[in-house]
């Protein structure tokens, strides 16, 4: 290519505490507006900001997840600048000294393949406000509920070459902050976002100048957003004209970004130390607790499902996507007792198509762990087949009454028995009666046992579907093939 795409990305994680970074406020979504913004968050004279300990720990936890540097002492600082949602009119950030610093996220480019892209820093901040536009006729409303919420901003170094390696590293992040639990990841209530910082060059040239495209809440729109950005760079530069480093956004109607501001240099914001704010200590005694209580890291986790459970890399991979399906994977492992291979199968198969075509999570699943062992421990039992089990799947995913929600692993394989039984589906495994089965059906089709013995394999095909459909399904079949081949000589 006659251009370098060069892409930064700062993401804004919202963190998982139940009040703001600041003050006791509530950080609950979807409050009528300005109901949850207290006296701290409105910058009332007198009032002093507390930090949160749940938001620190949090930013530790990241830290340590990513291989950073947790900062004995960092600074929180005044970001100075005036907007209608800001009423302080100044943030309070961390800028120089922030409390995590360094790192890196691995990640799967799809040109250059394995790729870890560093972080420069994560640091504390809190949230502004909202400015409401649609709702007003000539008119802005503000809501300050957003105001002083908790945000750990996560910013690499401009590592990423293409819009691909961007959203694959911005899926990277949003599903280990989920998976340490500090951001609930939901990226329509804000509290994940990201802003991309786009350049262009010539290969081996100096950096050149970048745009920053705000608040993209959806991979799809960081992936357009890009981009539009890199075609409107390119179009620019080969015109022989300049790219003005601007705040950008990104309208998904029209599919391209639109000026926003003048994009701010740190100097113009005119940082220094809060002075209501001391620095902020973290000793190695706090960080070795928070250390304690972290749950196992997802590459930890993919190697011993490789190793312990015997299965590929792809599917340890996909069964890692979310702390909520290895756990789910694992508990339907011990559950089932067979092998985990086949609960694998499952749950990359019928499990996540049917998560897919509902859109819910795999917690909110309404078959849980304990009845998918409990069905697959009917089809290693010979009671009902693959195909029998598949239908039964379905049944339970969409019947409360046969959803076997709450029980025991012995009740919900018994009460599953029962189902079967009173469904008339329990699989006829009799070797007896299939191998009176199986002579009846070679005696009933001459021609088509004729064709086979001519060498056309399909016919043995015709004389299982011909074995299934005299008993409506239920014979077993592996049974019925190694039955008909035994007779058949073959």
């Amino acid at each position: 290519m006659d251009w370098e795409v060069v892409i930064g990305l700062e993401t804004h994680a919202q963190l998982s505490t139940v009040s703001k970074i600041f003050s006791g406020a509530s950080t609950a979504f979807g409050a009528a507006p300005n109901t949850q913004a207290c006296a701290v968050d409105i910058a009332l004279p007198g009032v002093l900001p507390v930090v949160n300990r749940g938001a620190v720990e949090r930013a530790i936890r990241f830290g340590l997840a990513v291989g950073a540097t947790i900062n004995p002492v960092s600074v929180f600082a005044r970001k100075n600048y005036f907007y209608p949602d800001l009423p302080k009119g100044y943030q309070i950030s961390q800028y120089e000294v922030p409390v995590v610093q360094g790192g890196g996220v691995d990640i799967q480019s799809p040109a250059r393949g394995p790729l870890r892209v560093r972080l420069t820093r994560a640091h504390l901040e809190e949230d502004a406000g909202k400015s409401l536009h649609e709702d007003y006729h000539g008119m802005t409303g503000i809501d300050l509920n957003r105001a002083g919420t908790p945000l750990l901003e996560i910013v690499t170094e401009p590592d990423m070459r293409s819009a691909a390696e961007a959203v694959a590293y911005a899926k990277a992040l949003h599903a280990l902050v989920r998976w340490i639990g500090i951001c609930d990841g939901n990226m329509q209530e804000g509290s994940f976002r990201c802003d991309a910082n786009v350049s262009v060059r010539r290969p081996g040239a100096p950096l050149g100048t970048r745009c920053e495209v705000k608040n993209l809440n959806s991979f799809r729109f960081l992936e357009q957003a890009i981009d539009f950005e890199v075609r409107r760079q390119v179009a620019l530069l080969e015109d022989g004209r300049s790219v003005v480093q601007e705040t950008r956004l990104y309208d998904p109607e029209r599919g391209q970004t639109r000026s926003m501001r003048s994009k701010e240099d740190a100097q113009d914001y005119r940082y220094f130390p809060d002075p209501d704010l001391p620095p902020l200590a973290i000793d190695e005694a706090w960080i070795a607790r928070v250390r304690a209580a972290m749950p196992e890291l997802p590459d930890a986790m993919r190697e011993r499902l490789e190793r312990d459970y015997r299965l590929p890399a792809y599917d340890a991979a996909m069964l890692t996507q979310s702390r909520e399906m290895a756990a789910y994977f694992e508990d339907a492992v011990r559950a089932f007792s067979g092998e985990p291979k086949t609960v694998a199968n499952w749950m990359l198969g019928e499990v996540s198509a049917a998560l897919n075509k509902a859109e819910i999570e795999i917690a909110a699943a309404p078959v849980g762990s304990t009845a998918l062992a409990a069905l697959l421990r009917q089809v290693e039992a010979g009671a009902i087949s693959h195909k029998q089990a598949r239908a039964m799947f379905d049944e339970m995913w969409s019947n409360v009454s046969v959803q076997l929600t709450g029980l025991s692993l012995e009740a919900a394989v018994g009460r599953l028995s029962a189902i079967i039984e009173e469904k008339g589906l329990r699989q006829i495994s009799d070797e007896g009666a299939i191998e009176k089965l199986v002579d009846d059906v070679l005696a009933a089709h001459p021609s088509i046992v004729a064709e086979f013995r001519a060498g056309k394999e399909k016919a043995f095909n015709a004389l299982v579907g011909k074995a299934m459909a005299a008993t409506k399904g239920k014979a077993n079949p592996a049974q019925v093939n190694a039955i008909l081949r035994r007779r058949l000589g073959a």
